[in-house]
């Protein structure tokens, strides 16, 4: 009877007014009973009743659902707006709340958002739904990871997010091999098998060993960190735009650009000034510029 007593009431906010004779087929009963689940549901203080005419039938108060939540139109709007992310990343039963959702708020959601996860190849859309779905299944994680010092290991994990920094996606992971948390770059990801054996999630944390270097884990502000100015070719602005906050950026008469931002110097560090290749100059620090001269002349033996 429960059942019956809410699937009326859901019927009803998403067709609005439903003869009686109509819900008796919908759910197998006689007109009597429906109107005694009339009586049922008016009891419990649900505002329904009965209209008659060409038009007629049972209907339900306007938005009484929204009353009883007391949810405003703009928490009404959140939290549709927040399903359809959810439905971003493919997640069924997203999809089918922010259907349901909908027709209880009587609003259409607002399609405000798209992410796709992979490249745009889509040569790495399976390694995204496969991890997903191990996160969501809390099944281990099987894969080859290069480490930061080029060597390939074979590793098996305890997935527990996806996780987008600094333009760069990355596993946050339990690894069973080091019995510690560890942050693996997806791009470093080969050969990855879903496992059937389950986990039961741990309490998370980091260890400073292998987070990407100069980005997740700075437990002092990071010693390496230091304010760099770069001369940069006005052809690279797409660049330059894509990169820096408009506050770093300097226009200079001559329509080239001077950058002025906090950057780690580590290997990333340096890998990202050396990107700009020869349209990029660094004037200060001096420390830095003699580090940059160091590694040009270091490459430039690969082509003497």
């Amino acid at each position: 009877m429960i059942n019956r007593l809410l699937g009326m009431i859901y019927i009803l906010m998403r067709q609005g007014t439903v003869t009686a004779a109509e819900l008796a087929e919908r759910f197998e009963v006689s007109v009597r009973t429906i109107y005694r689940d009339m009586d049922t549901l008016s009891a419990a203080g649900i505002p329904i009743y009965a209209k008659k005419g060409k038009n007629g039938g049972i209907c339900l108060t306007e938005q009484f659902v929204l009353n009883k939540m007391l949810l405003t139109k703009d928490e009404q709007q959140e939290i549709l707006s927040g399903l359809v992310s959810l439905r971003e990343t493919k997640a069924e039963a997203g999809e089918n709340i922010l259907q349901k959702l909908g027709e209880f708020f009587r609003t259409d959601p607002v399609d405000w958002l798209a992410i796709d996860l992979s490249d745009w190849s889509g040569s790495r859309v399976q390694l995204y739904e496969n991890i997903k779905n191990a996160i969501l299944a809390r099944r281990l994680l099987q894969f080859d990871y290069y480490g930061k010092n080029g060597q390939m290991r074979r590793r098996t994990v305890e997935p527990v997010k996806l996780l987008f920094k600094e333009y760069t996606w990355y596993l946050k992971a339990y690894c069973r091999e080091r019995e510690d948390w560890r942050l693996f770059k997806l791009f470093r990801i080969k050969r990855l098998l879903v496992q059937e054996e389950t986990f039961v999630p741990r309490a998370e944390c980091i260890s400073q060993e292998d987070a990407p270097q100069g980005h997740e884990i700075q437990t002092d502000l990071n010693m390496n960190m230091m304010v760099v100015d770069v001369r940069i070719d006005k052809r690279e602005a797409y660049r330059v735009y894509d990169r820096f906050e408009e506050e770093e950026i300097e226009v200079l008469p001559d329509g080239n650009f001077m950058v002025h931002f906090h950057l780690t110097m580590d290997d990333w560090g340096y890998g990202v000034l050396l990107s700009f290749g020869p349209s990029a100059e660094v004037l200060a620090p001096e420390a830095v510029r003699q580090e940059m001269k160091r590694r040009v002349q270091q490459m430039a033996k690969w082509y003497s």
